[in-house]
Formats: structure tokens, sequence, C-alpha cells
């Protein structure tokens, strides 16, 4: 069975897809694809870089999302990264939030694939690893249809082999981030399209896939992978435990023994000074759909955050869903 590790990958989500979320999410597939929330290049330049760049070694195989849109600033982040390891370095060419427009990076650069071309270039040239770009269909009054095939050849030339591609436009002016992931309509055949004009790149989709079964049907359809967002985030079990047997991988661990999973690594974030709520709140979906789940959220949300909340809560929290399972 094939090896590639993006067939099914968990999107990089800004405030959610963290360290311990993608801890969290790695108990239930050893296949997928995992990324981290975007970081600036600027950020890395200039900031703490333990705190944006560390991670734990159970994550692999983990991508570092980077927004930027200065090729030497990149590069130089991309040259800072190297010794944490990353298996791949993704170019964030898709978020339509107001901060990322304001520094000229994210969606707002599908109007300049010469630049993006130029940034993965120099983002290449320091990078042991793939370097891979994560981009909409287009941006306000752009044709998708003529738009997206030339920057997917404008940027594959600067390197690029690996695309994800968002299969709805961003409208730059006058929709919310929210509202750019709900209302403008997706385009998948123009993403499969894509992938029979350009058969020699890996062409992955995003947007709208809510389902193993949902993204099994893209594969089948001859993409080469798809990611999948807020639904591994808010129904995690649905979507991430069983995952793996898109590689022909029997695991398959369930709900009970991912907590148990997490059990060790929650003692040692205690044991290191942090919180329970920065690991638990990403776990508050685990049992949607089940009986039991809305006391399992409602005794982590309402006592996670105090400040001597341990591994007392969090059994106390699944003992909500064995009584209902009883």
């Amino acid at each position: 069975m094939e090896q590639n590790p993006h067939r099914l990958s968990v999107a990089p989500m800004m405030d959610w897809t963290d360290r311990h979320c993608r801890v969290f999410h790695r108990m239930m597939t050893r296949r997928a694809m995992l990324y981290t929330e975007m970081v600036t290049a600027a950020a890395i330049l200039h900031g703490p870089r333990p705190r944006l760049l560390d991670y734990s070694a159970v994550e692999h195989p983990v991508a570092l999302q980077l927004g930027g849109s200065v090729p030497s600033e990149l590069a130089q982040a991309v040259r800072i990264a190297r010794d944490w390891g990353y298996d791949e370095i993704n170019l964030n060419v898709g978020c339509p939030s107001d901060r990322v427009q304001s520094g000229c990076f994210g969606a707002v650069l599908m109007e300049r694939p010469g630049l993006v071309a130029d940034c993965v270039a120099a983002m290449i040239a320091e990078s042991p690893v793939p370097v891979t770009v994560k981009c909409r269909i287009g941006v306000d009054d752009q044709i998708p249809e003529e738009v997206l095939p030339g920057f997917l050849e404008q940027v594959s030339r600067a390197g690029v082999r690996h695309f994800i591609i968002h299969a709805r436009k961003a409208w730059l002016q006058g929709l919310s981030p929210k509202e750019n992931r709900e209302i403008p309509p997706l385009d998948y055949p123009l993403v499969l399209r894509m992938k029979r004009e350009f058969p020699h790149l890996t062409i992955c989709i995003n947007g709208g896939v809510a389902s193993l079964s949902a993204a099994k049907s893209m594969l089948d359809q001859g993409l080469d992978g798809v990611m999948i967002g807020r639904a591994a985030y808010h129904d995690p079990a649905a979507t991430l435990i069983g995952a793996d047997a898109l590689w022909g991988d029997a695991f398959a661990p369930d709900a009970h023994q991912v907590v148990q999973g997490m059990r060790p690594y929650i003692a040692a974030h205690l044991e290191s000074g942090g919180r329970l709520h920065q690991i638990t709140r990403h776990m508050l979906g685990l049992f949607t759909g089940r009986p039991g789940a809305r006391g399992w959220r409602r005794v982590l949300s309402e006592g996670a955050t105090r400040n001597a909340a341990g591994l007392d809560l969090l059994d106390h929290a699944l003992s909500q869903v064995q009584a209902a399972a009883a």
C-alpha cells in the first residue's frame, strides 16, 4: 500500500492545531500528515523560537506552515527551522484574514504568482525537506479556471511539486475569514482537472471534506491526498480513528484508548508547570455524538482552567461517558 503521508492530512488552523492538539490527533492516526498553525517568517526571525517551533517527536510526520512574502525572510526562517527537523515546510497562500492581507501574504498572494515563485525558490534553497504550497483556486474577481493553471505552472517551475488546493475562492473584501470558509462555492471539479493537467504534481484537496468516506471518494477520483480541517477538530474520532485504513493499516484505537494514551503526555505537561486546559480544550469533541459527550465537555470546560486541575479531572470527565454508556 502507498506510503504517501498526504493521503490524509489535518489542516493548519490558527489557535487550534498547536503542539498539544497535534499530539492528541496523533493518538488517533499514525499515518496522517499533521500541520502546525501558520507561523510568520518575521516571528521566527524576531520572536521566541522554541515556543514557536518546538514539538514532540511523536508528532511525525509533521509540517511547519510559514506565512510571509519576503523571499529573504522566508529563506532565513527555513534556515532557522532546519534544526527542528520538520518533515515538510509549507507556504500559506490561502489564508484570507485581514491581518494576513495587511502583511501581503496568505490568499492575497494568489494575485502575485511571480512573488510566490520567488519565495518558494528562496525557501527551497535553504530546505533539506520538501517545500509545498497551500493555496485557493483564486481570489475576488479572478476567474479560477484561468488563473489557477497559470499559478501552478509558474510556482512549480520554481521547484514546488506539491500543492494543497482549498477548492474555494477567497473574497478579500466583504467576507470574514469564517465566511470565506463557508460562502464561496466549492469547485471540486476544477481541482480534479488540475490533477489531470499536471499529472507530475502532487495535488491534494481541501475544503468541505468532512468524513473519511468523502476523503476516500476524492482519492478514488485520482487526487493524491485530502486535507480535512474543522471536522477533524470538532469530531476527531469520526474523521481520524480508522483513517489509517487509507494506507492499509489496521491501527484504530477507540476513544477511551485515546484518552489513556494522552495521560503520560498530560502528566508531563502538568509536571513542567503547564495547565490542563491547554491540552484538554482540544479534546472536547472526542465523544461527539456519543452518550455522555455533553458531560465530558461540561466537566472539562468548567474544571480544566482551575489551577489545581489534573488527571483526576480527566478521569471524572471520562466517567461521564462510561456512566452514560452503562
